[in-house]
């Protein structure tokens, strides 16, 4: 669920952004969880933005197309759209919600690498003509399709030291995208070029540069087979964020990325899919303490949000979340926190130092934009978080 936080009452009169932007961050976090109760979590969309641009002055050479999976909310498309941002969409619920934020067809992708043929259809119908595949069973779905699409062959780049390796998954050798071009060429399908990703949370920008000179060896071996030129190379995402441990900033990290795309023609079209970057610093989570218990020389505080709700991208995506009592003066104490369900493994953290906390006092989670209500549940009846935005287009206020 997905609420615009109302104004006070004492600035009935005023625009909700005129009132709720104008407060501190604590006065923010207070006034949510006072009108919404928690769990809850704020979405800056001045965050948003200034992500975004941070990275395109990082990156000016490749276009950015915002990966939805990390935080498919309308206000995130609609703020990036709003900033010239293009979309890169896997399902039929992503098509869907660009298509109600008035995001035009034209400017996205569909990089599921498996589909199935009501997925090509509905991207289709919608506008969405670049697909992405990685072996000759989905090239051949594309048969029917060859007027209205065209297709980019992602390659495999194994990275067992990212927070998730995308291409054990996904993906294909140079030999075999060099294969997959050739029987494109022999059923009339056009091959726009190639993509990869190197996996979320990638700390080392030479993941990067090995895959770009790699895709560039395929394009010119491509062009040596007598192939139709390519012409697009799609880098994926995974530029890293600072959770707990320090990563480089973004401009530091790209510049041999930049360096190494300077090895391909102006004429190769470059484009790139960031999610986690994007979205990772916008949302603060605000947590209740429901109760508490010492236990073993620690006490145990009992949240009403955890690994089932917000904190789930613990287990989906390997996140450490910088987590702290919103009140967190005072002398500190060796503390558990766990969530609200009957489950054990429901833990969040079991090593982390808090002040003496009351029941009902707020703990608040940062870096939480990106895996975190995308993937939460409502297990054991416990409701999701509602969505406060912040700084909001100013469409949503129409």
């Amino acid at each position: 669920m997905s609420v615009i936080l109302p104004s006070l009452p004492a600035a009935a009169s005023a625009r909700v952004s005129d009132v709720v932007n104008t407060l501190s961050e604590r006065e923010q976090i207070e006034a949510a969880a006072a009108l919404h109760g928690t769990p809850v979590m704020l979405l800056d969309c001045d965050v948003i933005r200034s992500q975004y641009r941070a990275l395109r002055q990082a990156l000016p050479e490749a276009a950015a197309h915002f990966a939805l999976k990390p935080l498919p909310h309308p206000a995130v498309v609609k703020t990036l759209l709003q900033e010239g941002a293009n979309f890169d969409l896997a399902t039929n619920g992503e098509v869907d919600l660009v298509e109600k934020a008035g995001v035009p067809g034209g400017k996205t992708i569909h990089t599921h690498p498996i589909k199935r043929d009501s997925d090509i259809r509905h991207a289709l119908r919608y506008g969405c003509t670049v697909f992405v595949i990685d072996n000759s069973n989905e090239l051949e779905k594309f048969i029917p399709y060859r007027d209205e699409a065209e297709l980019l062959i992602r390659l495999s780049f194994r990275n067992a030291d990212a927070y998730s390796d995308l291409s054990k998954k996904f993906g294909c050798s140079p030999e075999g995208a060099l294969e997959l071009i050739q029987q494109a060429h022999r059923l009339g399908i056009h091959i726009k070029g190639l993509s990869f990703h190197v996996g979320s949370q990638t700390a080392d920008p030479q993941k990067y540069v090995t895959a770009i000179r790699t895709c560039g060896e395929v394009f010119q071996r491509a062009t040596a087979l007598g192939l139709p030129k390519l012409s697009t190379l799609d880098i994926g995402g995974g530029f890293p964020v600072h959770y707990i441990d320090q990563v480089p900033a973004i401009q530091e990290f790209c510049v041999p990325i930049r360096e190494a795309l300077a090895e391909f023609p102006e004429t190769v079209d470059v484009i790139s899919e960031p999610g986690r970057f994007i979205v990772a610093p916008a949302i603060i989570s605000v947590a209740s303490v429901m109760g508490q218990a010492e236990r073993d020389g620690k006490t145990w505080y009992y949240l009403d949000d955890g690994l089932y709700g917000s904190f789930s991208g613990m287990i989906y995506d390997h996140a450490v979340y910088p987590v702290e009592a919103l009140n967190n003066v005072g002398e500190q104490f060796p503390s558990v926190l766990a969530g609200p369900t009957c489950d054990s493994i429901d833990v969040i953290t079991e090593d982390i130092m808090l002040p003496k906390l009351k029941n009902g006092d707020l703990v608040i989670g940062r870096m939480m934009g990106a895996y975190t209500a995308a993937s939460a549940s409502e297990f054991n009846f416990f409701p999701k978080a509602k969505i406060v935005v912040l700084n909001e287009p100013t469409d949503l206020l129409l």
